[in-house]
């Protein structure tokens, strides 16, 4: 059997996942001449070559995408992997921003995050880089030190507090997965095929997500790859995000 690999990434058919909405989901097609391959249109969406299409709003480039998939396949692949932000639950508009801000507001360090701004600070990899990018071009709030270590722990406490914020909505429930993501799950899994979260998110968070919305029993047969595990976050080729 042949040796192939998907990666289902939302953030890679557009410049940001902060708005893609639940209301919507990816149509995905498939064309076989074997019955054992496997597609979404009968329930499931394994296969080894992926076609993507997407629309965007002329009048709002970042507003939500009609995503189409199409997939051809012949044998299944030896493994799927997710990204998490906007694949498995949309996590960033609603989830990360909203902790983000509560982070603040709670430091008063008189900092809001539009969804606008949000936008356009998602290009930065990791949440402690898109602080420190952030405050270096707008410049530090008067709690923040002045010292360079220490801004980089002062930065460290703000993104413990936003995952520990941004937990509490996981834990309850308050950002439910994607249509049709457990589903897909339990057929690879059933499959045999190896299913993997990669995403350049704090490793603990991603843990939380998988754990309470995907629930344990799924869980402990999910490998995650994420952004703190590697040296270097995208776009290095070592970042698994």
């Amino acid at each position: 059997m042949a040796s192939t690999t998907f990666s289902l990434s939302l953030s890679t058919l557009a410049s940001s996942t902060a708005y893609n909405s639940g209301n919507h989901i990816p149509t995905i097609s498939c064309k076989s001449n074997e019955k054992s391959s496997l597609c979404l249109s009968s329930s499931s969406f394994l296969g080894s070559k992926l076609n993507v299409s997407r629309r965007t709003s002329s009048a709002n480039p970042m507003s939500m995408r009609n995503v189409r998939v199409t997939c051809s396949a012949s044998v299944l692949p030896s493994a799927l992997l997710f990204d998490c932000d906007g694949v498995l639950v949309d996590t960033e508009k609603d989830g990360h921003r909203i902790s983000f801000n509560d982070t603040f507001k709670e430091k008063e360090l008189g900092v809001t995050w539009d969804v606008d701004l949000y936008g356009e600070l998602l290009k930065i990899g990791g949440g402690k880089e898109r602080m420190t990018a952030y405050f270096n071009k707008t410049g530090w709030p008067e709690k923040a030190p002045s010292d360079e270590e220490e801004r980089k722990q002062f930065i460290a406490s703000l993104h413990k507090r936003k995952t520990e914020l941004f937990m509490v909505l996981i834990e309850k429930k308050l950002l439910p997965l994607r249509p049709g993501v457990a589903k897909l799950i339990d057929q690879a899994l059933e499959k045999g095929v190896k299913v993997a979260v990669c995403s350049t998110s704090n490793e603990k968070a991603v843990t939380a997500i998988v754990s309470f919305l995907l629930g344990p029993e799924r869980a402990e047969k999910i490998q995650i790859f994420a952004g703190d595990v590697v040296p270097r976050k995208k776009p290095d080729p070592l970042c698994c995000g």
